[in-house]
């Protein structure tokens, strides 16, 4: 009747999705020290060709960093996911990024969660890779499995087995 009223109801689902246009490859391909080894969890890393970032799962958003570079989401099953865009563009104070989510938002796979500016990141001197780490992974993920190749925003990459 009025659809206007009803929450929107959080997706079960397993896969994993591209969040941005480019090359993914494994988080240990990641230039940064705290995503190639591990250290916030088993994950992708994407090198982009676009700015549209969208949702890489089903999830609810439970954190956006004041300076727009990290955002925390939360799947059905329970796993923790973290897409982190770019390297030290923590330092540029949010100034590359454009989200248009907020807290408490929720997300099917492909739906936009904003831009980021490639070319000022790289006038800066930083790296623009994107990479999404599944936080909480040794204790909810027994197997991640990843198609490393070029894909567009949106597009279904892997799956993870709980």
């Amino acid at each position: 009747m009025f659809k206007f009223f009803k929450k929107s109801v959080l997706e079960a689902d397993n896969h994993l999705y591209a969040p941005i246009a480019g090359q993914v490859r494994s988080i240990t391909e990641s230039s940064d020290a705290m995503f190639s080894q591990k250290m916030m969890g088993d994950g992708f890393v994407v090198f982009p060709t676009s700015e549209r970032i969208v949702s890489p799962v089903a999830a609810e958003i439970t954190m956006i960093a004041d300076t727009k570079h990290a955002l925390g989401l939360k799947m059905a099953n329970g796993v923790e996911v973290l897409i982190h865009l770019g390297i030290d563009t923590v330092n540029m104070q949010g100034k590359p990024f454009n989200l248009v989510v907020k807290v408490g938002d929720i997300l099917k796979p492909g739906d936009k969660i904003g831009s980021m500016d490639l070319r000022q990141i790289a006038e800066a001197g930083l790296a623009s890779e994107v990479m999404v780490a599944l936080t909480n992974s040794d204790d909810k993920i027994s197997k991640l499995q990843l198609s490393a190749e070029e894909f567009d925003a949106g597009e279904r990459l892997g799956e993870m087995f709980l």
